[in-house]
């Protein structure tokens, strides 16, 4: 048993003893760390993968729910309010809206001359420049109220839009809408033509903007957001707070007026009321006088 011992311990110090032995441990160890090191690198970069692929199955999977069926766009386009005609460039306002702050001149351009009496023009006067008839198209996307033929103002359309805003057109030549039609901004109304109220104007159409019922000055808006006509509303109610402010301020004026009137006659009355006593009392001294 020794000697087998012996043998073996002298074979292993042989190896030991062999000049390659360490190398190759070291060259075994490096290969073995190196593969490990592989290993957990491709292990990091499957296992993205897989989430990936777990997310894009929770996306094929997925079932909007009713708030996402019922959602809405933070941002409302709103549409601008455009001249009520396919050419601008061809188009010519020959009747300005009546502005009792515009300059004179354009006040002046604001009057319509009819049965030998001046108007005030509630809104724009609109011919070609050739004074051809031309298309007339919705200035706004709206719904058609009411189609009409005025013996004064020709044919007439009105529409109504969002925001309480109403367009009217008038002296149409041809209608091509009907009442209850839903309108596009930019499709067909009719034509221009002829009306007995703004005969001198010749081929023309008449448009109007109103905002609450308010009659506004639509070339001040064109190119402008229909959100722009809300400080028109705003400027009214000022203006109405202002005139009822100026009411109560002429009604306390009066009644201040009327009490210093009233004061004033019963200071009267009353100086009246002395006299005709100191006359009666002169009346009566005399008469006892002359009894006397």
């Amino acid at each position: 048993m020794k000697e087998e011992n012996k043998g073996a311990s002298n074979k292993w110090s042989r190896i030991f003893r062999k000049k390659w032995f360490f190398p190759a441990v070291y060259l075994t160890v490096a290969a073995l760390l190196l593969s490990v090191v592989v290993w957990y690198q491709n292990l990091d970069n499957q296992m993205p993968d897989a989430m990936d692929e777990q997310e894009e199955q929770e996306s094929e999977d997925y079932v909007p729910t009713l708030d996402d069926e019922d959602a809405e766009p933070v941002v409302d386009q709103q549409e601008n309010i455009e001249m009520p005609v396919v050419d601008q460039d061809q188009a010519e306002i020959v009747t300005k809206f009546y502005d009792y702050n515009a300059e004179q001149e354009d006040q002046e351009n604001a009057l319509v001359l009819y049965n030998n009496r001046f108007y005030q023009s509630t809104g724009l006067d609109i011919a070609s420049a050739d004074a051809e008839t031309f298309d007339v198209v919705a200035s706004l996307s709206g719904t058609v109220t009411e189609v009409k033929e005025d013996p004064l103002l020709g044919n007439v359309v009105s529409m109504s839009h969002d925001n309480d805003v109403m367009t009217y057109y008038a002296s149409l030549g041809e209608v091509e809408v009907q009442a209850g039609a839903d309108v596009e901004q930019g499709d067909l109304i009719g034509t221009a033509g002829n009306n007995l109220f703004g005969q001198d104007n010749g081929t023309h159409v008449h448009f109007e903007l109103r905002k609450d019922g308010n009659e506004v000055n639509p070339e001040s808006f064109f190119n402008q957001p229909v959100a722009s006509l809300d400080s028109v509303t705003e400027e009214e109610s000022e203006a109405s707070e202002e005139s009822e402010a100026t009411e109560e301020e002429s009604e306390a004026t009066e009644e201040e007026d009327t009490g210093e009137d009233e004061d004033a006659d019963s200071e009267d009355e009353e100086s009246d009321v002395e006299d005709d006593d100191l006359d009666e009392e002169t009346t009566d001294s005399s008469d006892m006088s002359e009894g006397a």
